[in-house]
């Protein structure tokens, strides 16, 4: 197999794979750990006068945390795919595939965050509230995890294109 550039496979193609590997664990960690420091405000707002609902007040750390293993797992199936030589086709569709969980997991973070936030203090003072907080979590968390399924499906078509 030669290594000499063509106009479909150049040498600068698995830049854009890296960069796809890259912007998913940056962008879905971004989210995640805005989630858990925003949560967490909360969380220990809310353990000042209810210190007996710490423990339940975690959910919204814990799924937000879930964020980050997403882009976690499509940067290491993205990094798998990397070759020498790979067509131009392949690093696009692993740039689109990183973007695609990063900016999710980043707006499913911010969303855990600020739900998580209010939820915690919330449900400390009426504790009905914690199932309805529950549900808008996981609505929330579901956004990073389109992402993440169009991110596998678009991984999948990376390695169709051969140099």
């Amino acid at each position: 197999m030669s290594l000499v550039p063509t106009e479909y496979c150049p040498v600068y193609s698995p830049f854009f794979g890296v960069m796809g590997a890259t912007a998913s664990i940056v962008f879905c960690c971004f989210g995640a750990a805005y989630g858990t420091a925003k949560s967490g405000v909360g969380l220990t707002s809310m353990g000042v006068l209810r210190p007996d609902l710490i423990i339940k007040g975690v959910v919204p750390i814990v799924m937000a945390g879930i964020i980050g293993i997403y882009g976690l797992v499509v940067s290491v199936l993205i990094g798998n795919g990397f070759q020498q030589r790979m067509a131009l086709y392949s690093g696009f569709i692993q740039l689109g595939a990183g973007l695609s969980v990063g900016l999710a997991g980043m707006a499913a973070g911010f969303a855990v965050g600020i739900v998580g936030d209010a939820g915690v203090r919330a449900s400390a003072q009426q504790p009905r509230l914690f199932t309805g907080m529950v549900l808008v979590l996981i609505f929330a968390e579901v956004l990073a995890l389109y992402g993440l399924i169009v991110a596998l499906i678009l991984n999948t078509k990376a390695s169709d294109a051969v140099c």
